[in-house]
């Protein structure tokens, strides 16, 4: 295991790179939809680097580990997500009036907690769990194992525009 500053070099690279990679991504939808090709392909080319990045100093923390271990590892990062990191920024955001702020935590907070429930499921029954398919809501990322419903209880969207995921 790395030296303590080491290990906080790791854990600020790896938030930098994951948050360059979301970054990127937004940025190439945007350019896709002016109709610039070429530069949404760049923002995409550069999100797989910052990807390949963070798996790297991920790995080298030493946090990837088995399936049943990574699995409890995201329900209690939903948890918390769910529990107390969202409902205590819903609570600022609507203290400082920003509808729009208030509006993505909630959709977060919702999801997180659908999350949590299907990683737990995904534990409980890791050696019998079926190949389905699964659906993420494009407005707020509610996700779906199995069918989708025609539209999404947290935000309303129709299902036409759940993404499927392979």
């Amino acid at each position: 295991m790395a030296k303590e500053k080491t290990l906080q070099n790791l854990e600020d690279a790896f938030a930098g790179e994951s948050q360059a990679n979301r970054k990127y991504l937004a940025f190439a939808k945007k350019a896709d939809e002016e109709g610039y090709k070429q530069a949404a392909k760049l923002f995409r080319a550069a999100a797989e680097a910052e990807t390949i990045h963070a798996h790297n100093h991920l790995a080298v923390m030493g946090e990837i580990k088995s399936t049943k271990e990574n699995i409890e590892a995201a329900i209690n990062g939903e948890t918390f997500e769910f529990t107390k990191m969202y409902p205590e920024m819903i609570k600022q955001a609507d203290a400082d009036g920003e509808k729009d702020a208030k509006r993505s935590f909630n959709f977060a907070n919702k999801v997180e907690e659908v999350h949590a429930k299907l990683f737990k499921n995904a534990s409980e029954n890791l050696s019998s769990l079926k190949d389905e398919e699964i659906h993420v809501c494009p407005v707020c990322g509610n996700t779906f194992v199995g069918k989708a419903p025609e539209k999404c209880p947290i935000c309303g969207a129709d299902k036409a525009r759940f993404i499927l995921i392979k």
